[in-house]
């Protein structure tokens, strides 16, 4: 077993701005790696947590499971409840999207429900909002046009929640 070798307190803006060079290059993986490594030394750095959340939320085409439930244990360590909200709503949408991506049997009814869970947690977060913030409504609003645009993606009639459906 290899142990992870520990960043020095300075290293860690340079080396979160690798992180988020490496999202934007779809290395999500690269940028877990480097976050955890910020989060071994300031195990509260509020930006090395939502990076890393956001970085698993991106693996979620290639491993929904595990990504989701990593992603979802990350909430609580957020430390404003508008960032709770708002990101659990996202890792909703996301998750969604996955599922879409993936075309199991049931996708378009499973998506449907987290697309609905996600607007509605973008609503509470809307209300939490800081002023001037209108990014869930931004998502609310992506999730919304996804829903008009295909109407393939609905419930079953039993409208069963998301949380049944894997």
């Amino acid at each position: 077993m290899h142990t992870p070798k520990l960043l020095s307190r300075d290293a860690i803006p340079a080396a979160l701005d690798k992180a988020q060079r490496y999202r934007m290059l779809a290395e999500p993986g690269e940028a877990e790696s480097i976050c955890l490594d910020v989060l071994a030394i300031d195990a509260r750095n509020q930006e090395a947590l939502v990076m890393l959340l956001l970085a698993r939320t991106e693996q979620f085409e290639r491993e929904l499971a595990r990504k989701f439930a990593e992603a979802r244990e990350l909430l609580p360590l957020l430390e404003n409840e508008y960032a709770r909200v708002y990101f659990e709503g996202l890792i909703c949408e996301r998750r969604a999207k996955a599922v879409l991506f993936q075309g199991a049997l049931g996708a378009n009814r499973a998506a449907h429900g987290w697309f609905v869970q996600a607007m509605a947690l973008f609503e509470r977060a809307n209300e939490l909002k800081p002023r001037g913030n209108d990014e869930a409504i931004l998502r609310w609003n992506r999730c919304a046009r996804i829903l008009n645009e295909h109407p393939d993606i609905a419930p079953d009639d039993d409208a069963r929640g998301p949380l049944s459906s894997e």
